[in-house]
């Protein structure tokens, strides 16, 4: 069965992945490694969000991408790809771009939120409902103009240095309990050029995203 091997590890509790419901914010170079992950660990239930289309400058670091769907919508692509890797999934698309009041408006329910996008307004709209509505959330600050993926970890907003998305974040939430908020961030300081475009090598945005995966498989099992 496609998940013997991780059964080894963790046994029958890969049944606890089964009810938990999961929003992912964006599947692009982070998200769609998230989506890749959880996937493959047999998490049923997840809602991914993103408005874009697949350009081919993503080609360098988004694993829903290749010359064929160049153009196509990100969230119809990554549910494609989901299915191909476990058809009982039950992936729900949201082709629009998160604003405040989404929650309030609609009648969604998740036990998880995953932030792999790159909106400051959408993130902390995000860190707020979240932390104020009890639901487990991690969120990814920046991994543009680096090179090092040893130097991604798990910390609390608090505690992150050396990234401008992060310090906004934390001048933002300053003194109060959105600081404490777990992130994925890089000690890493970003590579400065003259270009206007950020850089991207693969290999950080795909380790981000495998932490933010491993935030959520962890926290589900050791509460077990």
């Amino acid at each position: 069965m496609e998940f013997d091997r991780l059964k080894i590890l963790i046994g029958d509790k890969i049944e606890l992945f089964n009810n938990i419901k999961i929003l992912l914010i964006g599947v692009g170079g982070v998200g769609g490694y998230v989506l890749e992950s959880l996937v493959r660990s047999g998490f049923q239930n997840i809602t991914i969000a993103d408005y874009d289309t697949i350009d081919i400058t993503n080609l360098n670091r988004q694993i829903i991408t290749n010359q064929e769907n160049i153009g196509k919508k990100k969230v119809v692509v990554a549910k494609e790809r989901a299915l191909s890797i476990n058809p009982s999934a039950n992936i729900t698309i949201i082709d629009d771009f998160i604003n405040k009041g989404f929650f309030e408006n609609n009648n969604y329910q998740f036990d998880y939120i995953i932030d792999a996008c790159d909106s400051v307004d959408t993130k902390a709209y995000l860190i707020r409902y979240a932390m104020d509505n009890n639901i487990k959330i991690i969120s990814c600050m920046g991994t543009g103009n680096r090179l090092n993926p040893e130097k991604l970890k798990i910390s609390k907003l608090s505690k992150t240095y050396n990234d401008p998305l992060a310090k906004k974040m934390r001048n933002l939430f300053k003194n109060t309990k959105y600081l404490n908020v777990p992130v994925v961030f890089s000690e890493e300081l970003p590579i400065k050029h003259n270009n206007k475009n950020i850089g991207t090598v693969v290999v950080v945005p795909m380790t981000a995203g495998a932490l933010c995966a491993s935030f959520v498989i962890n926290d589900i099992l050791n509460k077990k």
